[in-house]
């Protein structure tokens, strides 16, 4: 972390977007008080994350971006087993599995051990681990990673019923889409940094009306990217993959001259996907690079 400062507010849901390795996980982490941090303080609930240990374990509920399932107890075996780690009551315990199984869509392979799940199901059921307790403080570290759409808005959906409980959540996500979707306030996350924040109407007021379009060619190489970088109204480029990120001020005017530029290379251009301003367009504008997994 690079002087990292955050400030989430109650019942807000906050979200941290940023590629793998940005830092995200390492801010939950060290809020949930497994790491200590280098220099400064981190407070949660009001409490210290360092001297008031305990008091912000009893406000959370993590849902970590590794699964820590028990693979041969059942998965409700498995949330028993957390819900008495939290001492909750066995009735208590019990209506809130199966609240939660019904609303993870689990509760037909509530029986079943965890060692045959797919990995959305073994993601679904970290969420409810983690929520079993009833926190009033959640931090779920790309809990969608590795589920099918299907699922992935199935828990979208659980998330915003959430948010109505007042609850306060901080979402670490790659997908832009997600934080969008979901987020009060966003923190965009390179390397360590913040660098922007603002709620998603703000955040794509930064991009001044850009637009992003995405190429992919019939030849790799870096003279068409070369020759594109010096088109008229090209703002910024990025590749990775096969594919071509491309920051413009006007597609109708620049896409042309893309194709002209790689014609005159031998290169012809086999797919374009235009995209209107989004948090992907802001990242690209602030890092010069495309937000990719």
């Amino acid at each position: 972390m690079d002087n990292l400062s955050l400030q989430v507010e109650k019942g807000e849901l906050f979200g941290l977007l940023g590629p793998n390795g940005a830092g995200k996980t390492t801010i939950i982490n060290v809020l949930c008080g497994l790491i200590k941090p280098t220099s400064g303080s981190a407070t949660v609930g009001g409490y210290d994350v360092q001297k008031e240990a305990s008091k912000v374990k009893a406000l959370i509920g993590v849902c970590p971006q590794e699964t820590a399932l028990y693979p041969y107890l059942t998965g409700i075996e498995n949330i028993e087993l957390f819900g008495n780690l939290y001492t909750m009551n066995r009735g208590s315990l019990k209506k809130r599995c199966e609240q939660l199984l019904k609303k993870m869509g689990l509760e037909d392979d509530a029986k079943r051990r965890v060692a045959k799940y797919s990995g959305g199901m073994k993601r679904r059921l970290s969420l409810i681990l983690a929520l079993i307790h009833d926190p009033e403080i959640a931090f779920l570290d790309e809990p969608t990673v590795a589920m099918d759409p299907q699922s992935r808005h199935a828990v979208w959906d659980f998330i915003t019923e959430l948010k109505k409980e007042d609850k306060t959540i901080i979402l670490t996500t790659h997908y832009m889409e997600e934080a969008a979707e979901l987020s009060n306030h966003i923190a965009i996350m390179d390397s360590g940094k913040v660098i922007a924040y603002g709620t998603h109407d703000e955040l794509i007021k930064l991009v001044n009306g850009q637009t992003r379009i995405d190429l992919t060619l019939n030849v790799e190489g870096l003279n068409v990217l070369d020759a594109w970088k010096s088109v008229e109204g090209v703002n910024g480029i990025d590749s990775a993959d096969g594919s071509v990120a491309v920051l413009v001020s006007d597609s109708n005017l620049v896409l042309p001259r893309l194709f002209e530029a790689a014609g005159k290379l031998g290169a012809r251009i086999t797919s374009v996907d235009i995209q209107e301003p989004n948090l992907e367009t802001v990242f690209l504008h602030l890092t010069g690079k495309a937000l990719r997994d």
